[in-house]
């Protein structure tokens, strides 16, 4: 007998039922894995809980006054049935009353969405199911519970652009159109960044996210960047796919191809979603045909007002920053069959060479032949092993040029500087010091 089901027989011979809840009944239908177990506790009183709880261990009341606990090593959150009423306009602004005795369908009625409704009794197995959750689950639905609770939290937008994103699921028109009503300025930025990060860590089709909150009319507020890649013209040429947004939706979705293969996969992601939002202020007719020049550019700095929006990790934000300016370099470089130096270059410019090159592969040509991606792929990490064997090889320090009489200052690092240049061009560390010195002079 598990933990869970020893306290759900102390509860029902108090009087009670327990019953999973949520996500972790959800997750086990679809077959996905979830830690995260919650608990609800119907028809005993909130004493009569504690007393329970008491025996499994030390209770932490970090929800005391909404009825939720949990047990010290016991990884589940344990709650007792509660109705909630709006009082203000945020995220949290919520009047909690704790009923134990409410109903089940009652106390199902407050959860988001119908597949997130589902309860299954602990001790029996069976499963309760008062909004038809199962039958949405199959047919791949997200459907709001009730309309008055579910206005209520603005945060529920995003959950259902994000639970369609992860489960490939269609959301429900009357549900679309009730999410059109909400405003979302009162959510916090913390908040838009989980549910958007569970979308492009989870989601096989991240994309779904976005299109979803463009169908529900509310990118605007947070991701008005993205919002401003609808229907800006590309030149057909190099994109038949259509505009920018559909371009990078495109993008996006072949980036979650290779979140295993990269070394940071919410830096990559992030990237892959705005490397191209410079095209928002460059892009321009010249001689009856689009252009976008120097968007790699200026798209920095609109990416970083809406990383700063929506992005709270400092390395994160340095990561897209950094590889924005580079990402069309990789296939210039392999269409021109460029020299090492200049291959040997970019990589020491990126923040992740790997991943730069594993971005080229998603932002490639719809035309792109299969043979022709190899092609790129073989010849850019065949100029990376290049690389890291140049950074391997012995090079010229600051100790060397110390040693040698100069002194700390500009003069050095500019020395170091010309020094790195010439191993980047497979120069030896002999003959880079002799040139080094050729042109600041030797010291006794």
């Amino acid at each position: 007998m598990t933990i869970f089901e020893r306290l759900a027989l102390k509860i029902e011979n108090a009087g009670g039922r327990a019953f999973y809840v949520g996500g972790c009944v959800r997750d086990k239908a679809l077959g996905c894995q979830n830690k995260d177990i919650d608990i609800e506790v119907h028809g005993i009183s909130e004493e009569e809980l504690e007393k329970i709880l008491s025996e499994f261990g030390n209770i932490k009341f970090f929800g005391s006054s909404f009825g939720v606990y949990s047990i010290s090593g016991i990884n589940a959150d344990i709650s007792l049935p509660r109705s909630e009423r709006k009082i203000g306009n945020g995220h949290r602004d919520f009047e909690v009353v704790v009923d134990p005795f409410i109903g089940i369908k009652e106390a199902a009625r407050r959860r988001d969405f119908t597949i997130n409704a589902i309860m299954e009794d602990i001790l029996t197995g069976e499963i309760i199911d008062p909004f038809n959750g199962s039958s949405d689950m199959c047919t791949g639905i997200i459907k709001h519970v009730d309309d008055k609770t579910f206005v209520e939290d603005p945060l529920r937008v995003l959950r259902a652009a994000q639970f369609s994103a992860r489960f490939n699921f269609k959301i429900a028109p009357e549900t679309i159109e009730l999410c059109k009503t909400i405003d979302l300025s009162a959510l916090s930025s913390e908040r838009i960044e989980i549910e958007m990060k569970k979308s492009l860590l989870k989601s096989k089709k991240p994309s779904l996210f976005f299109e979803n909150l463009r169908e529900m009319n509310q990118l605007g507020y947070w991701f008005k960047e993205l919002e401003q890649l609808i229907g800006l013209e590309q030149n057909p040429k190099y994109h038949p796919e259509g505009d920018v947004w559909t371009h990078t939706m495109i993008v996006l979705d072949n980036a979650a191809k290779f979140r295993n293969e990269v070394s940071d996969t919410y830096s990559f992601m992030l990237f892959a979603l705005m490397h191209d939002l410079g095209k928002i202020e460059t892009t321009e007719i010249i001689d009856g045909k689009i252009h976008s020049y120097n968007h790699e550019v200026v798209g920095v700095e609109i990416a970083e007002r809406l990383l700063e929006r929506v992005c709270h990790e400092k390395k994160v934000k340095n990561y897209v920053l950094k590889s924005i300016p580079l990402h069309m370099r990789p296939s210039m470089l392999f269409e021109s069959k460029s020299k090492v130096k200049k291959t040997n270059k970019l990589f020491d410019e990126a923040i992740e060479p790997k991943d730069l090159i594993y971005f080229s592969l998603c932002d490639k040509h719809v035309e792109t032949s299969k043979e022709e991606e190899l092609e790129k792929k073989e010849f850019l990490f065949e100029r990376l092993r290049v690389y890291e064997e140049t950074m391997e090889q012995p090079c010229i320090t600051g100790k060397d040029l110390l040693e040698l009489g100069f002194k700390s200052g500009v003069e050095l690092g500019k020395m170091l500087e010309l020094a790195h240049k010439l191993r980047l061009a497979g120069v030896s560390k002999e003959k880079a010091l002799k040139q080094v010195l050729a042109v600041y002079g030797k010291k006794q």
